[in-house]
């Protein structure tokens, strides 16, 4: 859309890897092409704000991702060149408090249009990482007051949980938001964005619908991951996370909270301590396997990669509901 627009250049910590920005999608480009096309260029900060303006920008977009495949996205920092570099693009699209780095920069860069996607829903405290066994874990009315308790950790404390694109329903949202933003921005195509975010938003229904249909009837609502990235789909269909880490996937738990881990796996039913692709799963195995638990993959969809269980948003997000009610006991 811009003929002057140039590619963003390759994240600091793995340029020699990353000079070609491309993503996954046939709406990138390659390195050579990803900046000065006719279309309507946008900066994604990570996957899932990646998928959100492929889907919704269809063939008028030209989609560039900050956060390679692979890459654990709260980790992500940038170069100098990069931050300025995002100033050339039409749109950036970002999750305010996920990357510290990517706010920094685009509070930096001169973008006419630029999207917080938490903006466009409302965020949450999750609060403690922990449960009370003293409540029925099967109802939304449970996890609110779970997670109106204390902090797990003084630096979570009063930390807005940001990983609010695990639930379908205020992803839609987000997308809405992303649609209406396009239109004003680009107006030409407007009608286009409208159509493709309103058959986005009904995968998004068809998938909420099969996550209240799998999840209603099971014999524990109560769920171990490695960190703390499913709160709002717990929340949503009356379940219980628990933590093995805070919202930082890299933390390390305490040995308290392992033993209080193995305690609340015998009085809850729990069966399988979940991991995820994108950290190391040394912890989860630890615990499962001292506490006599399976292990399997549950996906926060922080990036597609070869190892994920499938190609796409909606594909993992099936495959995650599999895993939930294989774990969980689903009738």
């Amino acid at each position: 859309m811009n003929v002057r627009r140039r590619h963003i250049s390759g994240i600091a910590v793995t340029a020699a890897a990353a000079v070609g920005l491309g993503t996954l999608s046939a709406c990138s480009s390659d390195s050579s092409a990803a900046g000065n096309t006719d279309k309507f260029d946008v900066v994604a900060s990570f996957y899932p704000m990646q998928y959100l303006a492929e889907q919704i920008g269809g063939d008028h977009v030209n989609v560039t991702t900050l956060t390679q495949p692979g890459q654990e996205p709260h980790d992500l920092e940038l170069s100098a060149k990069q931050t300025a570099q995002m100033g050339e693009a039409d749109a950036v699209l970002y999750l305010k408090t996920l990357q510290p780095a990517v706010d920094e920069a685009v509070g930096q860069a001169d973008v006419k249009t630029k999207i917080d996607a938490a903006t466009l829903t409302k965020l949450k405290d999750h609060g403690s990482v922990e449960h009370d066994h003293g409540h029925d874990h099967g109802g939304e009315e449970h996890a609110a007051e779970e997670h109106s308790e204390e902090a797990h950790s003084e630096e979570e404390e009063h930390a807005l949980d940001p990983h609010v694109w695990l639930d379908p329903v205020k992803y839609a949202e987000i997308a809405e938001g992303v649609a209406t933003a396009f239109e004003k921005a680009d107006p030409d195509n407007a009608a286009d964005y409208r159509k493709n975010a309103d058959a986005l938003t009904k995968k998004l229904a068809d998938l909420d619908t099969a996550y209240k249909d799998g999840l209603a009837n099971t014999d524990t609502k109560v769920f171990f991951t490695n960190h703390a990235a499913f709160g709002y789909l717990a929340e949503r269909y009356g379940l219980t996370q628990e933590a093995i880490n805070g919202l930082d996937p890299e933390s390390e738990p305490s040995p308290a909270r392992i033993k209080e881990l193995q305690d609340e796996a015998k009085a809850d039913g729990v069966t399988t301590v979940f991991y995820e692709t994108l950290v190391s799963d040394k912890t989860a195995k630890t615990l499962a396997k001292d506490a006599g638990l399976k292990t399997d993959v549950l996906d926060p969809l922080e990036g597609i990669t070869d190892k994920s269980k499938g190609d796409d948003y909606i594909a993992v997000m099936e495959s995650n509901l599999k895993a939930l009610e294989a774990a969980l006991g689903a009738k």
